[in-house]
């Protein structure tokens, strides 16, 4: 009978085991499709926007490459809680459907033994959130920043695209309609100058020609057969017709090197916040450090929170619920998410302490969230979300019988009205 028993607790062992691979294989499957649809969303709308800063300041296509890559662990932080989220609301409504959820509760499996594995799943998005927050987004935002530099304060190579405003530093601004293959035969030329002495000079002219000076050191703009128009600081204008003109600036082909990272407490890691918190004669403001390190725990620390949440709202939205859920659910994250950066501003700017603007926040949360996963498992059929789905419910169905109803009052009036 003993070795009967031990038995059978080994079979019961092997067979929840091989339940939490099942759920973790389904639940991943969402998890990696819902981060790659959200950060191709979040960067292409990015990349647009890199595009036109390269169109404006010029520079090569990897430029965009480098800043695009930097901008992931900037993004990863902002998905990864909705992804992980959606992937296990998604995951338990269907087990609902299904049944299955019923099945595994009649086996004995309580609605805790069921989340472990979301649970477990939860801790390790916290371990490497903390990495993320406290390590590779600094890096990635220092690095952005770095490449940013690089496009807006690249050394001119003396080239004008066609059709394009070329910023040639020192206030010059340079376009032309026509340019030849080298870009530095140029035709319908336009120059604009913001001179040190407050005048500003337009410049027009049929043709030009862009060349270096032998040292390297300057460039030379000549301008055939144009006008210039010079706006002196009191608002008088000088006109001057010219048969050939020619411009000058400084030209040095080494762009000035970026700044150490560190003038800001978003570019450190969460190891130098703590020391930079320590240390008496730092530069940055204390009530940003902390702000920006009790924020980066709190985001991390929620992730383990999310599947108590996340289970019982798929409980309830078993019925053809799920978009209903995950509308709520993004509305519940935002919520959070905007309290939290609330909090976080308040502390930068020494309104409310670090730990009263972001932890009182995260714990009104984790208190919700274990209050309704209590509620799940001890009252499976009186879910909240179960009662609030019903008046969504209910109150879309008051607006559907009312849309057709004034649609119909409509035509009547029109048929009235018409001889």
């Amino acid at each position: 009978m003993i070795g009967t028993g031990a038995s059978g607790a080994k079979g019961r062992a092997v067979s929840t085991r091989l339940i939490d691979r099942y759920i973790l294989r389904e639940t991943l499957k969402p998890l990696a499709g819902s981060l790659a649809v959200v950060l191709i969303a979040l960067l292409m709308e990015r990349l647009l926007r890199l595009f036109d800063l390269l169109a404006v300041h010029g520079g090569p296509f990897d430029l965009v490459v480098r800043m695009a890559a930097n901008l992931i662990p900037h993004y990863l932080g902002l998905a990864l809680p909705a992804a992980f989220f959606i992937s296990m609301f998604i995951i338990v409504a269907r087990m609902g459907e299904d049944n299955e959820l019923d099945a595994l509760q009649s086996t004995g499996l309580s609605v805790p033994r069921i989340a472990r594995a979301f649970l477990g799943l939860g801790a390790v998005l916290m371990v490497f959130s903390v990495l993320l927050f406290g390590f590779l987004q600094p890096y990635g935002r220092y690095g952005y920043s770095a490449v940013y530099h690089l496009v807006v304060n690249a050394a001119w190579d003396a080239t004008v695209p066609q059709a394009t405003f070329v910023d040639a530093g020192d206030g010059v601004t340079i376009s032309a309609d026509i340019v030849d293959g080298t870009g530095r035969n140029l035709n319908h030329v336009f120059v604009h100058q913001k001179r040190p002495n407050g005048e500003t000079w337009v410049t027009t002219a049929n043709s030009g020609t862009l060349a270096a000076t032998a040292d390297r050191e300057r460039i030379l703009l000549t301008l055939n057969d144009g006008v210039q128009v010079r706006t002196l600081p009191d608002g008088r204008q000088q006109v001057l017709d010219f048969g050939r003109l020619t411009l000058d600036r400084p030209f040095q082909l080494v762009t000035e090197p970026f700044r150490a990272r560190g003038s800001s407490e978003r570019e450190l890691t969460i190891i130098e916040l703590w020391q930079e918190m320590r240390d008496p004669h730092s530069i940055l403001p204390l009530n940003q450090l902390q702000s920006e390190f009790h924020s980066r725990l709190a985001r991390a620390f929620s992730l383990p929170l999310l599947p108590l949440l996340a289970v019982p709202m798929g409980m309830a939205a078993k019925r053809a619920r799920r978009g209903q859920g995950i509308a709520l659910a993004t509305l519940i994250l935002l919520i959070y998410h905007h309290t939290i950066q609330l909090g976080e501003s308040l502390a930068d700017i020494g309104r409310v302490p670090a730990l009263l603007g972001i932890w009182i926040p995260f714990a009104l949360f984790a208190a919700l969230c274990a209050w309704l996963f209590r509620r799940a498992q001890v009252r499976p059929g009186e879910n909240p979300f179960a009662a609030l789905f019903d008046g969504i419910d209910a109150a879309l169905t008051r607006l559907a019988r009312l849309l057709p109803r004034r649609a119909k009052d409509k035509d009547k009036a029109g048929k009235k009205v018409a001889p």
